[in-house]
C-alpha cells in the first residue's frame, strides 16, 4: 500500500463489512511491530504519546501532536486514524483549521471528542457539539473528503453516563456527515447493541478496554464494525515498567527480567523489517 489515497480507500472498505482490531501504537517501533503482526489498520492514542513524553493525557499541544502523527503516518504501509482529541479548539472555524493540518498528515481517518476538558461542564452543549461536527465535517469535504470521519461522545468515560443522551448525540453526529460513531466507556452487551441499532447502517467504534470479558468474535456478532483499546496497550507496557523498576527500587531484585524478550529476536524484526521497507 503506498499513497495517502490508497490507504484512505483501503481504510473505508473496512468499514463496509465485517470487523477489525485498530490497534493502538505509540511510537515508531510499536507501529511497525503491529503492522508485522498482520494488523490492517493502526490509529494513534493520544494518551500513550503523552505519556511517552512525561505529559497528562490532554495535555499536549497540536504543533507537536501532529508532528507525532505525522510520524506514525511515516512509519507505517497500513491507514492510520489519528486520535485528535476534540480539535484542539472549541469553536467551529478552530475545530476546521485543526481538522485540515490533521488532514495534511496523510492520516485515512481522524476523530474528535465532544468532551470540553471541564470537569464541571464535561461535555460541549448539544448545539456546539453538533455545530463543530459540522465543521470536522465540512472541512474533511474540502481537502477531498476521503478520511474516515469518526465522531466521539465521551459522556460515559466523562463522568455522564447517560445511554440516552449518548445515543441523541451519536445520531445528531451521524446525521451531520460522520462516517464512524464512538461512544468510549460504554461495555455491558445491552449499551453496546442499543449504540450500533441506533445509527445503523453507519459503523461503530468499540473500545475494548473498557469492554471486559468481549471477544473479538462477540461484538463482531454484535455488529460493531471496529474495535480499539486507546491507551490500553501503553498502559500494558507501562504497568509492566513500573513493577520491575519498582522491584529493583524498593526490593534490590531484578527477577521480573525472567521471561524478557531477548534483543535477538527485536533486532531480528527491526532488521527485516527494515530490509523489506528498503528494498
Amino acid at each position: 500500500m503506498g499513497a495517502a489515497a490508497d490507504k484512505c480507500a483501503h481504510f473505508r472498505a473496512l468499514h463496509e463489512s465485517g470487523c477489525f482490531v485498530l490497534p493502538n501504537p505509540w511510537d515508531v517501533g510499536t507501529a511497525r511491530y503491529l503492522q508485522g503482526l498482520g494488523f490492517k489498520a493502526l490509529a494513534t492514542t493520544s494518551a500513550g504519546f503523552a505519556f511517552a513524553q512525561g505529559i497528562a493525557d490532554g495535555a499536549v499541544p497540536r504543533d507537536r501532536m501532529l508532528a507525532h502523527i505525522r510520524e506514525i503516518v511515516a512509519a507505517t504501509d497500513l491507514p492510520v486514524n489519528a486520535d485528535f482529541e476534540g480539535g484542539y479548539a472549541d469553536e467551529t472555524a478552530g475545530v476546521a483549521e485543526s481538522v485540515r493540518l490533521c488532514v495534511e498528515t496523510g492520516v485515512a481517518g481522524l476523530s474528535i471528542e465532544d468532551s470540553t476538558g471541564d470537569d464541571v461542564h464535561p461535555l460541549y452543549d448539544f448545539d456546539l457539539a453538533l455545530a463543530r461536527v459540522r465543521a470536522a465535517r465540512a472541512a474533511i469535504d474540502k481537502a477531498g473528503g476521503k478520511v474516515i470521519f469518526t465522531a466521539r461522545s465521551e459522556g460515559f468515560i466523562r463522568g455522564r453516563p447517560d445511554l440516552a443522551e449518548t445515543i441523541r448525540r451519536l445520531k445528531a453526529y451521524a446525521d451531520a456527515g460522520a462516517d464512524c460513531l464512538y461512544a468510549p466507556g460504554i461495555r455491558t452487551r445491552d449499551e453496546i447493541a442499543a449504540v450500533v441499532k441506533a445509527v445503523a447502517p453507519k459503523p461503530v467504534n468499540l473500545l475494548m478496554s473498557t469492554a471486559s470479558g468481549l471477544t473479538v468474535k462477540d461484538v463482531a456478532a454484535m455488529g460493531v464494525r471496529r474495535i480499539s483499546v486507546g491507551g490500553t496497550l501503553a498502559r500494558v507496557a507501562w504497568s509492566a515498567f513500573i513493577r520491575s523498576a519498582r522491584e529493583i527500587a524498593e526490593q534490590g531484585k531484578f527477577d521480573s527480567f525472567a521471561g524478557t524478550m531477548p534483543n535477538t529476536e527485536l533486532n531480528a524484526f527491526f532488521r527485516d523489517d527494515f530490509k523489506r521497507r528498503s528494498s
